[in-house]
């Protein structure tokens, strides 16, 4: 009996879809233009993106432009190794993953989480792998200080890492860090001036790194720029004892690509 009763409000709910996307139909995420399913792309913007593949460096993820062998790190990781083990993204970060992350964060559409995470989910896949003597990672996103936070009404890298979380099963933990200051927006900073504005701007709850002692954590981003957000965020959790940090971000500033910052 109850697998009918499941049955059939599955049947109504996709009844009640088709009708609101008869409605409102449904539309591209970057350009809005009507497209055939929900959260997703239309086909000119699906070819502007511009996924991040091997070969790649190990450690930042940036893309190399051709194979330099499966352990070559680019020049930025070795000249300023990072405070975390590993970072993906999903995209460079080019004029389309900029509109989309605006409008993600500053254009009042948190549902847009749900088509990035997606993305977000297969570009990391090998940092949400674990093995089966070892516990799923735990997700970290990168917090906003209150006052910005009430202003934007949500954290748009908690939204991403709820999604996230749901795809892989994996536990999100809003507040084990919080901001302990307000900083400047790192738009047009430098990257010594990015490094500078963080500094110190993240501290980790009292009493919660007891509760993940030993566990992975994946940092959430919506994007990487200079990386001194997420470096000065895993600075912070390395001063309590936990040192074993990767990081997943939406999208990745490249020199080079079509920068947009």
């Amino acid at each position: 009996m109850a697998q009918f009763e499941q049955s059939g409000r599955g049947s109504i709910k996709r009844f009640a879809q088709a009708v609101l996307d008869h409605i409102y139909p449904p539309a591209c995420v970057n350009c809005d233009a009507a497209i055939g399913t929900a959260d997703s792309l239309c086909p000119e913007c699906w070819g502007g993106l511009r996924p991040i593949t091997s070969p790649m460096c190990p450690v930042l993820g940036l893309p190399f432009e051709v194979s330099i062998g499966p352990d070559a790190r680019s020049a930025e990781a070795i000249a300023n190794p990072p405070p975390f083990r590993r970072a993906r993204s999903a995209l460079v970060h080019n004029d389309v993953a900029r509109t989309i992350v605006s409008r993600l964060k500053f254009g009042d559409r948190p549902e847009l989480a749900k088509f990035c995470a997606r993305l977000m989910y297969g570009a990391g896949a090998e940092l949400f792998e674990n093995g089966d003597d070892e516990q799923k990672p735990v997700l970290v996103p990168v917090p906003l200080h209150r006052v910005r936070q009430w202003r934007r009404r949500y954290n748009q890298a908690n939204e991403l890492a709820r999604f996230l979380g749901r795809l892989g099963n994996m536990e999100v933990l809003p507040f084990l860090v919080r901001r302990s200051r307000a900083t400047r927006a790192q738009i047009g900073l430098s990257a010594r001036q990015r490094a500078r504005n963080v500094a110190g701007a993240f501290e980790v709850t009292p009493d919660s790194s007891e509760m993940i002692a030993g566990r992975r954590i994946i940092i959430v981003d919506d994007v990487v720029t200079t990386g001194s957000t997420v470096s000065a965020l895993s600075k912070a959790l390395h001063k309590k004892g936990m040192a074993n940090i990767d990081v997943i971000s939406f999208s990745r500033v490249v020199i080079g690509e079509d920068t947009v910052i």
